[in-house]
């Protein structure tokens, strides 16, 4: 994310920050007029402060800080409404639930939830619409016609909240053949940003154009770094082997085995405190369909060492008789309470045992089907090197991707593993298990 983007973010959510006290002030002012001031400080404050902290929680859970996302259109209204919603829940339960609060508000809470609702609405459509309109602080000129500049061009025309803007596009047969006028399409278009595929950065005639734009304050990116920054994935076509050997080889050195202690300890914590749930799912299992409790399946780890994987049985016993197959929504081989088990991901709960084993991550590549990883290593290039690390209960592929129906899907979600293994670290682990969240009651699948 740029500086101008971090500045969009922070804006917007001082602008929530904002909203949300003066609801709670116009509130207060409706209700009591005089000793506004005490009921304010005093005996709202601190309770509310709470709840907010909480409710900006799920708005960063919903993707409402998210720039590529907001827009002023239908699916951005039902994020927000729904987001509303949860929130309203959230603040009824936990202020009827903690004493030390020392307020249970009814009215209040109902008329702050209803003005919040009113000036969060249009203050986001507000911003929304500054920050799509208006001129763009970074102008680009792009070098290149392969798919990757297409997706980047693609991306930042639906996007103009990021902040770009391009101004110019050149082929690289023309960048090649003339490489003295990229100076000239920069300056004449106003571009303080110019991006190169990678290999032709390694052409002698065209760095010393480009070096002389970088020395006139012209920012010289290539169209992979770019493309990982604005779309969060690794594009598999400009790869090679020596790009693994320098920017996944040593990667997670140090993060790895602390990872690996604190994933083993709150696994058994949270093994322990889920036991009655657990014992209650397979109670309910054995009545609602015949077979075993427990689905035990054969999946590839860490460097492809294979594992069984534990969930709570979700199909018919017979759903592999005529051999392994992807599972797709409307799986006809899903029993009743199946579905339910699997909309809610309470079937996954088992897998909390392999995470004890070590055999499992709470954050990783999908671990997949030996059978599967035999013939996908030979249709979808560099698919072994998500195996460098161990697979998870939940990845950045599977939140930025909708389940694998296809090869095409196989090889769209790979650029994400790809993405995290190079990028893997602590926060970004924190944002894919808070944005799992979002998969409960935003968008579950």
């Amino acid at each position: 994310m740029n500086s101008s983007n971090r500045l969009k973010t922070f804006f917007l959510l001082v602008g929530d920050i904002i909203a949300l006290y003066a609801a709670l002030f116009v509130t207060l002012a409706l209700r009591y007029g005089t000793g506004l001031y005490e009921q304010f400080v005093d005996v709202h404050a601190f309770p509310f402060t709470i709840i907010f902290v909480l409710w900006i929680i799920i708005f960063y859970i919903a993707g409402l800080y998210d720039l590529r996302r907001l827009r002023n259109n239908l699916e951005f209204i039902k994020t927000l409404a729904l987001s509303l919603i949860i929130n309203a829940v959230l603040a009824v339960t936990l202020f009827y639930l903690i004493s030390s609060f020392g307020i249970t508000p009814k009215t209040n809470l109902f008329i702050f939830i209803v003005i919040f609702a009113v000036i969060e609405l249009y203050w986001r459509r507000l911003f929304n619409r500054i920050a799509t309109f208006g001129e763009a602080p970074n102008k680009m000129v792009v070098i290149g016609n392969g798919p990757i500049a297409l997706e980047i061009k693609e991306t930042i025309r639906q996007n103009p909240q990021l902040g770009y803007e391009i101004t110019a596009e050149v082929t690289e047969e023309a960048a090649y053949a003339s490489p003295e006028s990229l100076e000239g399409i920069a300056v004449e278009n106003g571009a303080n940003l110019i991006l190169v595929p990678r290999h032709l950065k390694h052409e002698s005639r065209l760095t010393t154009a480009l070096y002389k734009m970088f020395g006139k304050g012209i920012v010289v990116n290539d169209l992979t770094n770019f493309y990982e920054t604005i779309i969060r994935k690794v594009p598999l076509s400009d790869l090679e082997e020596s790009w693994f050997l320098e920017n996944i080889e040593s990667g997670g050195t140090f993060y790895d085995p602390l990872k690996n202690a604190w994933e083993f300890i709150f696994a058994l914590l949270l093994f322990v405190v889920l036991l009655p749930l657990e014992v209650l799912i397979a109670l309910l299992t054995v009545l609602t369909s015949w077979g075993p409790v427990i689905y035990r399946q054969v999946r590839v780890g860490k460097n492809g060492h294979e594992f069984t994987l534990y969930k709570f049985r979700t199909m018919r016993m017979d759903a592999e008789a005529n051999g392994a197959q992807w599972s797709g929504k409307n799986d006809l081989r899903v029993t009743a309470f199946g579905k339910f088990l699997r909309a809610s991901h309470l079937d996954e709960l088992p897998q909390l045992l392999n995470i004890i084993k070590g055999e499992l991550s709470f954050v990783g590549p999908r671990p997949e089907r030996p059978e599967f990883v035999r013939s996908l290593k030979n249709q979808v290039p560099y698919y072994e090197v998500r195996l460098l690390v161990k697979p998870g209960v939940t990845g950045w592929a599977q939140i930025n991707h909708h389940k694998d129906t296809t090869v095409e899907d196989v090889a769209e979600k790979l650029k994400y593993d790809i993405y995290y293994l190079k990028y893997r670290a602590p926060v970004l682990d924190a944002a894919i298990v808070i944005k799992t969240l979002k998969s409960f009651f935003i968008n579950p699948e």
